[in-house]
């Protein structure tokens, strides 16, 4: 089966950041919500009441449906740029 998204820019370094414990390469300086979109990542938390996946939406900060924890703050991921070493969970717990 075909991704539903892709890496815009392919040639791009790559570096390993930690997806709720796993490594994962991504291209440094790509918008971290685009990038785990694009490595597969498709639930990046679930919400509290209903535990109803979610995932990016807006893409402009908007709706807050990427929320990631980074370094114990919770983070809008299509705010973060993707870095070496970002170590990076589902936000409320690592059951995304």
């Amino acid at each position: 089966m075909k991704p539903a998204f892709r890496n815009l820019s392919p040639e791009a370094p790559c570096v390993e950041i930690l997806w709720d414990g796993a490594p994962l390469q991504l291209p440094n300086g790509a918008n971290l919500a685009g990038a785990l979109l694009a490595a597969g990542i498709g639930t990046f938390r679930k919400t509290p009441v209903s535990g109803a996946p979610r995932a990016p939406y807006c893409m402009m900060g908007s709706c807050y449906d990427c929320l990631v924890t980074i370094a114990g703050v919770t983070r809008q991921a299509c705010q973060v740029t993707v870095s070496a070493g970002l170590v990076v969970a589902p936000a409320g717990g690592s059951d995304a």
